[in-house]
């Protein structure tokens, strides 16, 4: 839109909806109040403010309010947010103005010393644990944004051109400047080169996808290892092209079940919702950390599951055993904006709460998130969910063991349940006692002191 004459652009911005990257505020709002999007785009991915439209129309900033505004994040910004300001004059003579805020690398707040989030269409105050966890995360900038040891003319001609054309930017520069893919010395970025690189491999070795299907819902080791032969594909270009071709694999691959449908035929359908392993698989891709060489995203296929695992652990804003309560955060603001604008993100943080959603849709139990020192691990289980009143009577240390013996897949001793758990002993015992009294459990042994003796899901 900004590449239009002025008075098209503003007529534009004025039904623009707003979202995680653009917000409208009138002409006469105060210059402490339009700081307060300017923090919370530079504390997320970087945006867009227009000042002069109010209710989808253009009421204008009055002349003499103009420099008041053009100091906004001098006055009410600390560390100052980055930003640009385009004044753009209507063929009635009124002003919008138009701010540009670069992602910022460290935490901004207004003069009171509030600090405020972008998510979706919101400016979200933080409270003072969740600003503690974005001042470690913003602790340098994002990696996404560093320069690389290539140029412009290094890139894939006809995917710069495509994105090119579907943002309608003038230039190849101008399109990689519009979404913050140059540094401000003119450098291309990280984020460039692994969205429109032919192979961006050549400078990032680990930036794959590699897809993996096993045999058996364990994955066993040496001669027991259960891996399928030509079970093992690694899916290299660009972003968009890893994903599209480990999506059309994936595909191919999920093992299908027949269980009786509403329409009283027992019909086909994948052991995972396409929807929520896409999901999963495009969240592995943009949030990884791109930074920690040597480690791949990993797409694992189980007979009974589908796991999922990324380099780099959640932000310090995300609790993984509360995965509904995720704020959105972009560790690669500039690789997410793209991918957005090429359908295959969305920009409202809404993909932890779609991969619930179509999961409890169709009966089958929650994903179960964990981490480790270094990763990420989503777990899709084709288990059928507990109904609500057993789940409702589990303590929560009691769902933990369910969860430890879903993630495993395989028959574990009390001792290994209660390490996993991070349970004392007699309390994993206890647990596994009621679970099997629920009929949730079952125990494999030949007698009560069997060192032998197991725990499974029923």
């Amino acid at each position: 839109m900004l590449a239009l004459t002025a008075a098209e652009a503003a007529l534009q911005l004025a039904t623009l909806d707003e979202g995680q990257w653009y917000e409208r505020k009138s002409g006469r709002t105060a210059a402490r109040d339009v700081a307060v999007p300017l923090i919370a785009m530079a504390n997320a991915e970087g945006g867009y403010v227009a000042v002069g439209i109010h209710d989808g129309a253009i009421d204008g900033v009055a002349p003499s309010r103009v420099n008041e505004l053009l100091q906004t994040a001098h006055d009410f910004t600390t560390p100052v947010v980055r930003c640009k300001v385009a004044e753009l004059r209507t063929a009635a003579d009124q002003i919008v103005l138009v701010f540009q805020i670069d992602p910022g690398e460290h935490v901004h707040e207004n003069t009171k010393g509030e600090v405020y989030l972008r998510v979706g269409d919101e400016s979200r105050r933080l409270g003072y644990a969740q600003r503690r966890e974005l001042e470690y995360d913003r602790g340098s900038a994002p990696f996404d944004g560093t320069s690389v040891d290539a140029t412009r003319h290094d890139l894939s001609a006809a995917q710069v051109s495509a994105y090119q054309d579907a943002i309608g930017a003038a230039t190849p520069e101008g399109m990689l400047a519009a979404r913050d893919l140059l540094t401000r010395n003119g450098h291309l970025t990280v984020a460039g080169w692994l969205l429109f690189a032919e192979r961006p491999q050549s400078l990032f070795p680990s930036a794959v996808v590699r897809v993996l299907r096993y045999a058996d819902n364990e994955r066993g080791t040496g001669a027991r290892m259960t891996l399928l032969s030509g079970g093992d594909i690694r899916c290299e270009g660009s972003i968009p092209e890893q994903i599209i071709h480990a999506a059309a694999l994936i595909e191919e691959w999920v093992p299908n079940t027949q269980p009786l449908a509403r329409s009283g035929r027992f019909e086909s359908r994948p052991i995972i919702p396409r929807d929520v392993w896409l999901e999963g698989l495009v969240n592995a891709v943009l949030h990884r950390s791109y930074s920690m060489a040597g480690d791949h995203v990993r797409f694992e296929i189980f007979p009974n599951r589908i796991e999922i695992s990324n380099p780099g652990r959640f932000p310090g804003l995300a609790d993984p055993a509360k995965p509904l309560t995720i704020s959105r955060y972009a560790r690669n603001p500039r690789i997410v904006r793209v991918c957005s604008d090429l359908g295959i993100a969305r920009e409202l943080g809404e993909g932890i709460v779609r991969i619930f959603s179509e999961m409890r849709s169709l009966g089958l139990t929650d994903p179960i998130y964990t981490q480790t020192s270094g990763s990420v691990r989503l777990v899709l289980s084709s288990a059928d969910a507990l109904p609500d009143d057993v789940r409702s009577g589990l303590t929560k240390s009691a769902r933990r063991v369910l969860d430890v013996l879903r993630l495993e897949g395989r028959p574990l001793g009390t001792g290994q349940v209660a390490e996993l758990a991070d349970l004392a002993r007699p309390t994993a015992s206890r647990h596994l006692q009621a679970l099997r009294d629920l009929g949730l459990v079952v125990w494999d042994g030949q007698g009560p002191k069997d060192p032998r003796a197991s725990w499974r899901l029923f």
